[in-house]
């Protein structure tokens, strides 16, 4: 590992872990990694939505360096960022790229997986991801040619991962233990934490976000609380999340279940007072998160999403026996 060690001392020295995590590091001269812990880097994505500026590359993504090879976490938004991120990889270490796991169905976290196809990198994900993926991505990927612009997606394709898995699993590939966590539908069907097991850093996907308001679209919430709840048990160091800044660990879970929970009450709320879709996204406001990314669109899609579940609970709900 070249330089690792020097880079890690560096930080802790300055005391920018935790800031540097939330910079953006996408533009001219590609991604940088960042060494959250010894061995351990993330390449933090930029802030805000898909657009022609960042090229669409607002997804966190890392890698984890072991004696004997490098385990990416997500793949990046497109052939050219997966590829950004593979140069990424190799300005750190000589070892080869092993393994390539994704985290959870999002653009900005799984099109870059061709070019570490094109490289002979194996890439793994949980089987109902890939059955996400298959079903929905032709039209994310048509929509990302809009947002990001055609000359960033060129090349970009939907492909089939080369090896799919159905629970949680314990790999020690690069000489050093690495945990795949599934903990059931949550945020996602399919949707894993990635965790080094020596240095406590998990890589959350999208169980987790930093300042930025979590999406519950594709989410069961009552999983989503199991999961958040054995990600506590398990007291990870350090959180790279699917979107913001790298965080400590029982900070960013806690985060993260309080605002699940008042959404929840909140719209609940106005399903049993009889309110209607219409104005959920207005009655739903939450203004404690207003400083946190997407708000003004995610939360708002949040409230309408979460309103049509727990009316349909509703109405569907047994009548008491008598």
């Amino acid at each position: 590992m070249r330089g690792w060690w020097r880079a890690w001392l560096a930080l802790v020295g300055l005391g920018l872990l935790a800031g540097l995590g939330g910079c953006a590091s996408v533009g001219l001269r590609g991604p940088r990694p960042v060494a959250v812990a010894p061995g351990v880097y993330m390449v933090p994505g930029a802030p805000g939505a898909a657009d022609e500026h960042n090229l669409g590359r607002i997804g966190n993504s890392g890698f984890i360096v072991g004696p004997t090879g490098v385990i990416a976490v997500d793949t990046g938004t497109s052939r050219a960022h997966g590829e950004a991120l593979l140069a990424a990889i190799a300005t750190v270490t000589d070892q080869p790229v092993r393994l390539a796991l994704v985290t959870h169905v999002r653009p900005e976290f799984l099109f870059g997986g061709t070019a570490f196809q094109a490289r002979g990198i194996p890439v793994e994900m949980h089987a109902r991801s890939a059955t996400l993926m298959a079903s929905r991505c032709e039209t994310c990927l048509k929509t990302l040619r809009q947002t990001a612009g055609a000359a960033a997606m060129q090349g970009t394709v939907v492909y089939k991962p080369d090896r799919t898995f159905e629970a949680s699993f314990e790999t020690t590939l690069i000489g050093r233990p690495v945990r795949v966590l599934h903990f059931g539908h949550s945020s996602g069907p399919g949707d894993i934490a990635v965790l080094d097991v020596g240095s406590g850093v998990l890589f959350a996907g999208g169980l987790l976000d930093v300042q930025r308001v979590p999406d519950i679209q594709d989410s069961d919430l009552p999983g989503w609380k199991r999961a958040l709840a054995a990600l506590r048990a398990l007291r990870p160091v350090t959180v790279v999340p699917g979107h913001g800044r790298a965080d400590a660990g029982a900070a960013t879970i806690a985060a993260v279940d309080t605002y699940l929970q008042r959404l929840e009450d909140k719209v609940r709320s106005l399903v049993e007072a009889g309110g209607s879709l219409i104005n959920v996204s207005d009655a739903a406001e939450l203004p404690d998160y207003e400083h946190w990314d997407q708000y003004d669109i995610i939360h708002r899609r949040n409230a309408s999403v979460a309103f049509l579940r727990f009316e349909r609970e509703l109405i569907f709900k047994p009548e008491p026996t008598r």
